[in-house]
């Protein structure tokens, strides 16, 4: 049940509560501060009740879930989301009965026809729903996204990336949901249409601000104000270039070997990558990922139409839209740097592999055992060892 303190601190905000009983759809997209949301109300979800509020999901991010309703592939070789991960999230919803909810994933920005966002918002309870969209200036997410495609596998560099994406139409190589995410008028224009303009909510996330966001959601929820802390989270920090490049050719070495998608994600995404980023913290000298000035100049073009289309749509819009098509100042210019990934940092992914792997030892066979490692060619080594592995964590 809420309290009438509850409303009065939302208002003391500045911006007033939702209606109660609303069910809070957080669509994203990537890179907009959204791990950083998921992470406070998910953190604070026992205090949430007592103000009227629930966060259904049993995970800090359904991610899942997200994926079944928009019908989109998981991450390069994770299992297939299926209708089961939706609707179990649905009767975590639906168990919130006419309480305040609110549902998180940037992934519901993949939904990329009509039908499937409408049929979202009809399953998630329909007039209930309302759509809040947090954006970023493109200037800013292009580096943090292009290096989290290199995760899921991309072996394009980041020039080269962003000619694509920039320069050779129709912009859907190789990467086809970056500007499916990215549009972001068209995005907030598509989720309009289902639910109208008056429930659709815009938050351009002011990066000078750290506890903005934060504080725009305690005041849409109608929750007191402090009440949602950042909560750190290594696993989610950006690659340095030198990182990025190291896990480039590394993709470039796995693709070329043919190993199986379903390896990838044990040993390196989630073996090598996340240890390394759990265990070093990138260094003040690290060579960051730098965007050109011409691409600078046209994800400023884009953002200033986008601005200007978002704010003819009708939609509730919190903060400066003008932000979209800002661009981020230039670091004084240096003689370029090599990156280069320190020791200890190979070091620790290459643990992070042996870790992951280590729950599948490897059981040499006759043939195996009748040459040595030295007498095999280290493409054949790399495949053979790549197969024993993957046929060792199907086992389990």
């Amino acid at each position: 049940m809420e309290t009438d303190c509850t409303r009065d601190d939302a208002r003391v905000n500045g911006l007033p509560p939702l209606p109660a009983g609303t069910r809070l759809l957080h669509i994203g997209p990537h890179k907009t501060g959204t791990t950083s949301i998921q992470g406070a109300l998910f953190a604070a979800r026992d205090r949430l009740p007592e103000h009227g509020v629930e966060f259904p999901a049993r995970t800090r991010h359904p991610m899942e879930a997200a994926l079944a309703a928009c019908a989109r592939p998981a991450m390069m070789g994770d299992a297939t989301p299926t209708e089961r991960h939706w609707t179990r999230l649905l009767r975590q919803v639906d168990a919130t009965g006419r309480r305040t909810s609110v549902v998180s994933s940037e992934f519901f920005a993949d939904a990329e026809d009509d039908a499937t966002v409408a049929r979202i918002v009809e399953q998630l309870g329909g007039e209930r729903v309302h759509v809040l969209v947090t954006l970023r200036p493109l200037a800013r997410i292009m580096p943090s996204q292009w290096q989290q495609y290199v995760q899921n596998g991309l072996r394009m560099g980041y020039q080269d990336w962003l000619e694509h994406m920039l320069r050779k139409a129709p912009y859907d190589k190789p990467n086809p949901s970056f500007w499916r995410r990215h549009r972001h008028d068209r995005l907030v224009e598509r989720w309009a249409r289902a639910v109208g303009p008056e429930r659709v909510t815009v938050v351009v996330v002011d990066d000078s601000d750290r506890g903005g966001l934060l504080r725009t959601f305690e005041a849409l929820l109608g929750l007191p104000a402090e009440l949602l802390q950042p909560v750190p989270d290594a696993a989610n920090r950006s690659l340095t270039l030198a990182e990025t490049e190291m896990l480039r050719n590394l993709n470039k070495e796995f693709r070329g070997n043919g190993l199986p998608d379903e390896l990838y994600s044990t040993l390196v995404r989630n073996g090598a990558v996340m240890h390394m980023k759990n265990a070093c913290s990138p260094a003040p000298d690290d060579v960051r990922i730098s965007t050109p000035g011409w691409a600078l100049e046209s994800a400023a073009r884009i953002g200033a139409r986008t601005a200007e289309r978002i704010t003819g749509l009708g939609v509730r819009v919190l903060g400066d839209p003008a932000l979209l098509s800002a661009v981020p100042p230039e670091p004084a210019r240096q003689p370029p740097a090599e990156p280069r990934v320190a020791p200890e940092v190979a070091a620790q992914a290459l643990y992070g592999v042996l870790a992951a792997a280590a729950a599948a030892p490897v059981r040499h066979t006759a043939e195996a055992k009748a040459r040595t490692v030295h007498q095999t060619a280290s493409r054949e080594l790399v495949k053979v060892l790549g197969h024993r592995c993957l046929k060792k964590l199907r086992r389990r």
